[in-house]
């Protein structure tokens, strides 16, 4: 069953979307109880993802200078200049263009590092830069909001929740991890668990995509017609960050996983942890619900860019890039 799984990972996880879709829309009581489960199910799925992570590549990644600097470049200019284009050219309703900013502008440090890892991209590269990327758009979101937008934008950003993301979903199940990686040294018991959390990414994958679509999709629901061009920003960031991260890939000095890490970090936003910002900024209704539209929108380009990073990246073109 497990192989099975993994040989078709995307077409489960695209059924988990749909079937946890289906029942937050048919239970509205399963609504509530999934959303409390988004951050344990999330928190599970980092645990396992970091248990088959080698620590000395986080370590060597730290002074990874090459790799540091495309992720900056791809993040902290390239970004901004396209959802400012955006913003341009595609223009919102009032209610919608500060939470569509936000979503945008800051890259996420969460669900990439695993989708990195499906498509054999470095993710302990990626983890090794979370920080770095958690501090950078703390003290940039402000300013980048103010150009585009103006002081008016600006005044309920703050640290907290950029600081508890870290904390809940990289130090928490990062530091588990390493702890139960130790005693996996001195126990068989401990290491035949580490196995069969290894075996278990497929399924935990599928119930958290099921869980997140189950608390999220009837948020979006009764906001669908205002939401449709928020959407198709999401989708045209998307595309345009595909093929910008595509060509910053094959044109900058980086491996082959360096180089799918970049563009599934060039696309992935960090929509989960600026909810609370958003909620902050406007009431509850249309702006939250753009915030859980990208992240619907983010998850179906995330499994379609799994299958696809791997060909628009081969193995053949780790020459080029040397």
């Amino acid at each position: 069953m497990i192989a099975s799984l993994t040989n078709h990972q995307a077409l489960w996880y695209l059924t988990a979307i749909l079937t946890g879709a289906l029942i937050g829309l048919g239970l509205p009581v399963a609504t509530t109880i999934a959303i409390g489960a988004i951050t344990p199910c999330l928190i599970a799925l980092l645990f396992v993802t970091f248990l088959d992570i080698p620590f000395d590549a986080v370590r060597g990644s730290f002074t990874d200078m090459k790799f540091l600097g495309a992720v900056a470049l791809a993040n902290f200019l390239l970004v901004p200049l396209v959802v400012a284009g955006l913003h341009v050219v595609m223009p919102l309703d009032e209610t919608l263009v500060v939470p569509v900013l936000i979503v945008l502008l800051t890259p996420c440090i969460d669900y990439v590092l695993v989708f990195t890892r499906l498509a054999g991209g470095a993710h302990a590269s990626l983890l090794a830069l979370t920080p770095v990327l958690m501090l950078v758009q703390i003290i940039l979101l402000p300013v980048y909001l103010w150009i585009i937008l103006g002081g008016s934008a600006v005044c309920a950003i703050t640290p907290g929740p950029f600081v508890a993301a870290l904390v809940v979903f990289i130090i928490l199940p990062l530091g588990a991890s390493v702890a139960v990686r130790l005693l996996a040294r001195r126990s068989a018991v401990v290491d035949r668990l580490v196995g069969i959390g290894s075996d278990s990414m497929v399924p935990l994958m599928m119930l958290t995509l099921a869980v997140i679509a189950v608390a999220q999709v009837p948020l979006i629901a009764p906001h669908l017609l205002e939401l449709g061009g928020a959407i198709a920003t999401f989708v045209v960031f998307a595309i345009i960050m595909t093929g910008l991260g595509w060509i910053m890939a094959r044109v900058l000095p980086l491996s082959l996983r360096q180089g799918r890490a970049l563009v599934f970090n060039a696309v992935t936003r960090n929509s989960l942890v600026m909810l609370p910002i958003v909620r902050a900024i406007t009431a509850d209704g249309v702006g939250p619900a753009a915030v859980v539209a990208q992240t619907m929108v983010e998850l179906v380009v995330m499994l379609l860019l799994a299958r696809l990073v791997p060909r628009l990246l081969p193995g053949t073109v780790v020459a080029e890039n040397r």
